[in-house]
């Protein structure tokens, strides 16, 4: 069904310590019992005090056990019993606690609440919750687990509860809320392409598309809202895209109906590929029509295929060769420089491994995927050349897509000097998911941009993004030529074999700081499909996405 998704009850009861206690219940008409079990802090834990503003002492240093033990209990004791400003004046934040803890009563409707602390790691202290959802004259049971972290209050050191939304419940953010009523759109039953409907139980990692669906059709489907407690996402979960998301659903509404462009077929071998890899997304579309065949992740709990913002890494050559294929800064089969390292801009670039290809092509530098042969170009460009080239050839960084859930179409800033350069080669401040690397494939496969769509235009007369121009047919030739030779002989070559020969493609790897491995990128198309995928902290996009990618190439043919 088109339902937004529920939370697992997931269940660790392992108990707490609490300064000595055995055991402590906290009872009261209409409250469950919170228990603490273990020892005491050991004598060494205790903490130090400083002398504060007007000679008051503050307390420092590391936080005892017995100190992380104690907030902890305060805390889920006054929560437990219905307490909110009391539960709130042992946060960091009480003002954003109380208005959370209220709502958990109030708006959320929710009663009957049971607390149980498992055992403390350090500072941070998991718990479980089970709690009774009641509406009107519907109940039903909740349970999920929770996590809270204790610090020192910056005013006098005393060790309190940083506050975070996540610890009243692990899927709020920062500003979302708990509500229980009759939600607010009516559910959707997602159809594919032929007419059969999707779920999750048969494609697990289209959770955020279905809740995507219900949010922008829920309305106009034809269905009924149900009765349900959901998270109501706030203004920075809505500025990240995020949907309201079903928590306990009270009752059942009546769905609409929305049909989607996706193939069975293809979202199931999707599912299965991303399903071998940790942090796998990718992207099947139609470089004819623009219509997504398959959209799958590993995590399913976000769309990084639609909503990731990363550095697509040499990926983003595809968009930088066109634009140096039309200012006659390279030719497909002239010399064109490929040095171990190139400096612009203060900043040393290197090859991988520091290659060099000497008196070779572009279409060499292309399928090796050299990064000098690109930056040592970047002194003859504008450094609004490459946004320009992004958003008038290939429809991208405009923020303007329609594709009928939400998505994020890329970000090519205008940069200067080192950025700029780095920016060549899909770094610097590109920002780009598997979604619009597909959609780059196939504007090199069709020879004009087609925005990609999950749910027709005509369902909803909205307008779809088009690009301004196309590339001239000298640039296009050559730009499927390289990607056909680097599909052929260069670093795509051992993911495609033996699909060719009317196929093209190209690998990327993206540094990320503080990762030891790059993320992995892959993208290509093969007769009328095209597809991207991206593996983040892989390694090489030929070896991680790449097989990913080929292999739904292949399934689709």
């Amino acid at each position: 069904m088109g339902k937004r998704r529920r939370v697992a009850e997931r269940r660790k009861r392992t108990p707490a310590v609490v300064g000595g206690v055995i055991a402590v219940v906290v009872g009261g008409a209409g409250i469950g019992a919170y228990a603490l079990y273990g020892g005491g802090a050991a004598a060494d834990d205790r903490p130090h005090t400083t002398s504060g503003p007007g000679g008051t002492e503050k307390k420092t240093g590391p936080l005892s056990a017995a100190e992380v033990q104690t907030a902890a209990e305060g805390f889920l004791t006054a929560w437990q019993q219905g307490k909110p400003a009391d539960a709130a004046a042992a946060t960091s934040d009480a003002s954003a606690a109380t208005a959370l803890l209220t709502g958990y009563a109030k708006d959320a409707h929710l009663k009957d609440v049971t607390l149980t602390a498992g055992t403390a790691t350090g500072d941070k202290v998991p718990f479980s919750v089970k709690a009774t959802v009641s509406y009107k004259e519907l109940t039903k049971p909740l349970a999920y687990d929770s996590a809270l972290t204790v610090v020192r209050n910056d005013t006098d050191g005393e060790p309190v509860v940083e506050w975070h939304a996540a610890v009243v419940h692990p899927d709020l953010k920062d500003g979302d809320t708990l509500v229980t009523g009759e939600s607010g759109t009516a559910p959707v039953k997602a159809l594919d392409r032929n007419g059969a409907e999707m779920t999750t139980a048969q494609y697990p990692s289209l959770g955020p598309v279905l809740d995507g669906l219900r949010e922008k059709y829920g309305a106009t489907a034809g269905g009924s809202a149900g009765v349900e407690l959901r998270v109501v996402r706030g203004k920075e979960s809505k500025k990240a895209d995020l949907s309201d998301k079903t928590l306990v659903e009270l009752s059942k509404g009546t769905p609409g109906t929305v049909k989607t462009t996706l193939s069975p077929s293809l979202q199931a071998a999707a599912e299965k590929e991303v399903s071998k890899t940790d942090r796998a997304s990718v992207v099947v579309m139609r470089p004819s029509t623009g219509e997504i065949l398959a959209v799958a992740n590993s995590n399913r709990g976000f769309n990084t295929a639609f909503l990731g913002s990363l550095a697509p890494g040499s990926t983003m050559k595809i968009i930088t060769s066109s634009m140096l294929f039309e200012k006659d800064l390279a030719s497909v089969n002239k010399p064109h420089p490929c040095p171990k390292t190139y400096t612009y801009g203060g900043w040393k670039f290197h090859n991988d491994q520091d290659f060099e290809i000497k008196g070779g092509t572009f279409k060499a530098s292309f399928a090796r995927s050299c990064n000098t042969a690109f930056i040592s170009q970047a002194k003859k460009l504008k450094d609004s050349d490459l946004t320009q080239q992004a958003q008038q050839v290939f429809g991208l960084a405009m923020d303007n897509w329609a594709i009928g859930v939400p998505s994020f179409d890329g970000a090519v800033p205008v940069q200067t000097a080192a950025p700029m350069g780095a920016s060549l080669i899909g770094q610097g401040g590109v920002r780009m998911n598997p979604l619009n690397m597909a959609s780059v494939a196939s504007t090199v496969k069709a020879g004009v941009f087609h925005q990609p769509y999950l749910v027709s235009p005509d369902v909803d007369h909205r307008k779809l993004a088009t690009a301004s121009r196309t590339m001239s047919a000298s640039t296009l030739s050559q730009l499927r030529e390289v990607m056909q030779y680097t599909a052929a002989y260069g670093t795509a070559a051992q993911a495609m074999a033996g699909l060719g020969p009317d196929y093209g493609a190209k690998t990327g790897s993206a540094e990320v700081d503080n990762q030891k491995k790059p993320n992995g990128w892959f993208t290509a198309y093969r007769g009328d499909l095209a597809a991207a995928g991206v593996v983040q902290k892989g390694g090489h996009g030929g070896d991680t996405a790449g097989p990913i990618v080929a292999s739904l190439l292949k399934a689709g043919s």
